[in-house]
């Protein structure tokens, strides 16, 4: 009997000993995330009706993230005035310690263009930089294959891919490193498939003539343009365009390729800074944090209704591979406006982008009707990117269609039992 009892009892010491030592390993291979729940301004934050949602989302989603065993991710939701989530998780560079922290900075991809989008609308609002302005007027010796798409070319088509030129127009000599400047004198060469302004083709080039355009029209570069219109005034600190301040930004994620939890580190690349931007912008999360929180407030100082209106009506029909949406449910309607997808979603409009470059993957997303954003940036792209946006909609808009339909019942005419 005292046999089998001290047998027991080493059974116990070394089942918790093994336990302890997976625990520990875990921690050491992904790190206890930092989490950050306070508004950035640092007042009192205010209770939340949604709070319960947060925290049904928060359990789904970090136990995805961190059992796909990726290296880093951060995540923020905003709503109405206020920063109601962020978490981080992993590290910058995988086998080392440096944790992400909210500062930490990742290159945003094509989530550029919803921030470009929005620089754009404030120029228009502004007088500056009209969305209708034909761009031969701003460059004179532009030329596109036919007269017709040349003249009528406006900055609108550039920003909403209705260009009429075929999708990814010479997204070859960009991953080639060819300069803008040097590219732009090719595009006389484009096939064109429809007159401006009637066709959807994704484009990255043509997007990114809003950088000459701009430049030319207010003696600026575009970095301090958008320094100037957006990443200051709106509090974005760490934000920038360009590889060089990425690259010499001691605080930054580092691009990873792999699989399954097996990553390995990337060598920092400038593929995509040409087209800055469609491409070239680099932020961390709370810089996404508020960026969001001055589309979900509707008190912000920085950007106005008219803003809003010009950035996120649709302004074409942009039919996606199934696949690009296959992580949502039914989806109602798919259009482009300013720099942003609209996505008719379960009786919403949803403003939204995903970004993808050399070892980064971004997603965005804003409704208005809800006066909510969420973003998500990652140094090891996965199929958890694709999820960490319709997780949440599925989660609020199912909150928000229940509550609807109890203030209904409470507020509506008294139910006959004998009807």
């Amino acid at each position: 009997m005292k046999k089998f009892l001290y047998l027991a009892g080493l059974v116990v010491v070394v089942v918790g000993f093994v336990a302890f030592r997976i625990q520990n390993v875990s921690a050491d291979k992904f790190h206890t995330p930092e989490i950050d729940t306070l508004a950035f301004d640092k007042t009192e934050k205010k209770p939340l009706e949604i709070e319960s949602v947060i925290r049904e989302y928060d359990s789904l989603i970090s136990s995805e993230i961190i059992n796909s065993g990726s290296v880093g991710s951060a995540l923020v939701i905003t709503y109405k005035d206020q920063v109601a989530f962020l978490k981080c998780y992993g590290v910058k560079k995988a086998g080392e310690k440096d944790s992400i922290n909210k500062n930490t900075v990742f290159r945003l991809a094509s989530v550029s263009k919803t921030i470009t989008g929005v620089l754009a609308g404030i120029l228009d609002d502004e007088n500056i930089v009209h969305l209708d302005d034909h761009v031969v007027d701003y460059l004179p010796g532009f030329k596109l294959k036919n007269l017709e798409s040349t003249t009528k070319l406006t900055i609108r088509n550039l920003l909403s891919h209705t260009s009429g030129l075929i999708p990814h127009a010479y997204d070859n000599m960009v991953e080639e490193k060819v300069p803008l400047s040097k590219i732009m004198s090719n595009l006389c060469f484009v096939d064109i498939s429809a007159s401006p302004g009637k066709l959807y083709g994704y484009q990255n080039v043509m997007f990114s003539l809003y950088d000459t355009i701009a430049a030319i029209k207010t003696s600026k570069k575009f970095d301090n343009i958008i320094h100037e219109k957006v990443f200051d005034p709106f509090g974005m600190k760490n934000a920038s365009t360009g590889f060089r301040s990425f690259k010499n930004n001691p605080n930054k994620a580092y691009p990873h390729y792999g699989s399954a939890g097996h990553y390995r580190t990337m060598r920092l690349n400038d593929r995509y800074y040409s087209t800055a931007p469609a491409a070239g912008i680099n932020a961390s999360i709370s810089d996404m944090g508020q960026f969001l929180l001055h589309l979900t407030n509707t008190n912000s100082t920085e950007i106005n209704d008219n803003i809003i209106q010009t950035v996120f009506t649709p302004q074409v029909q942009s039919p996606l591979k199934r696949a690009y949406l296959r992580r949502w449910d039914k989806v109602d309607s798919k259009q482009y406006a300013i720099g942003w997808r609209i996505i008719g979603y379960k009786g919403r409009k949803v403003a939204y982008h995903g970004g993808y470059v050399n070892g980064y993957k971004t997603e965005i997303a804003y409704c208005k009707e809800e006066n909510i954003g969420i973003a998500y940036l990652t140094n090891s792209p996965n199929p958890i990117a694709s999820v960490t946006v319709p997780t949440f909609l599925n989660l609020l808009f199912e909150y928000s269609d229940h509550k609807h339909i109890l203030t209904e019942y409470t507020v509506g005419e008294p139910i006959d039992d004998n009807s």
